[in-house]
């Protein structure tokens, strides 16, 4: 129970030659649709969406800035999101992140020093975070903080896991 599991890991090494990046310095206005991994280190004024069953991976660092919603499966934050997040898969909040918005997720991950200026949603199902927000005025109650979920602490980090 305790410990992390590190088989739901993510990281870009499945996405070879399918990694996209936008470098500090450049700014994008407008969505993004992709497939495989992509890298943001600026900033992108817009929703940024996986292609639909995709396993993309979205990977913000430190310098980067997200104005928009996200709805990808596997998300690793360390930078600053305004908008809601939205992934079917695994959530990574790095000791850098700062969401401004609702988290929805199936499992998260967050280290010391992250920040969420919004709800944390736990969603039971892989697929329900995305459906959830394409259906308007269905919201979910935070699970986390009960009896739907048991927090997985290991070292400096924790975990949501449903329970």
């Amino acid at each position: 129970m305790w410990g992390k599991d590190k088989g739901k890991k993510v990281d870009f090494d499945r996405h070879a030659g399918k990694t996209t990046m936008v470098s500090k310095g450049t700014e994008i206005s407008g969505d993004i649709v992709f497939e495989g991994g992509l890298l943001v280190e600026g900033i992108v004024r817009g929703n940024i969406h996986a292609a639909p069953g995709s396993e993309a991976l979205l990977r913000l660092s430190e310098a980067g800035v997200i104005e928009g919603e996200i709805r990808v499966p596997n998300v690793v934050i360390n930078g600053k999101v305004l908008g809601n997040v939205y992934s079917p898969g695994h959530v990574e909040l790095a000791s850098k992140a700062v969401v401004n918005g609702n988290v929805h997720y199936h499992l998260i991950e967050m280290v010391m020093g992250s920040e969420v200026n919004g709800s944390l949603v736990h969603d039971q199902s892989e697929g329900a975070a995305l459906q959830s927000a394409q259906e308007p005025g269905l919201t979910k109650k935070n699970k986390s903080k009960g009896k739907g979920s048991d927090i997985v602490e290991s070292g400096d980090s924790m975990a949501a896991k449903p329970s």
